[in-house]
This record gives structure tokens, sequence and C-alpha cells, in this order.
């Protein structure tokens, strides 16, 4: 489920592109979350919970991925 700007609730994705250097791991793990162009990318926003998401984020070897609480701008994920 993607969000609009109107729904807040779900977790808010971003992609730091200085840090991305294209390992595809996110893309591999939660395509209908990713995209790849030259760098990752998010394909929305704001998204519902999903374990695949928290796994790009996790597992991504430079930690360019993050993962927000949408309502709280809390961060989710990477574990710090």
């Amino acid at each position: 489920m993607s969000a609009n700007a109107d729904d807040r609730a779900g977790w808010r994705l971003r992609v730091d592109s200085t840090r991305c250097v294209s390992s595809g791991f996110c893309v591999g793990s939660a395509p209908e979350h990713f995209t790849m162009e030259q760098v990752s990318r998010p394909l929305a926003d704001v998204v519902a919970p999903a374990d695949t998401v928290l796994e790009a984020a996790d597992f991504c070897p430079v930690e360019a991925i993050s993962v927000f609480d949408a309502r709280t701008g809390a961060q989710i994920a990477p574990k710090r």
C-alpha cells in the first residue's frame, strides 16, 4: 500500500544517494518498494509497514536506506 500526502500512517523511506553504491540488495529484497536507476530510490515516500523494507534498510551495505515512522518521524531502521 502506497500512501498519498494526506495519509500519514505508515513508514517514510529515504535513500541517501550520496552513500548508495548500487548493490541492488534493496531492489532484490523489496522490489515492490525500491527501484534502481543510477542509484536506488523508493517507489513511494510513505509505505505500509513491511518486513522486507526493514530487511533492505538493515542489510544495506552502506546504510543508505532509512525508514522513519511517518507520524512521529522516529527512525525505525537501520537499527543503531
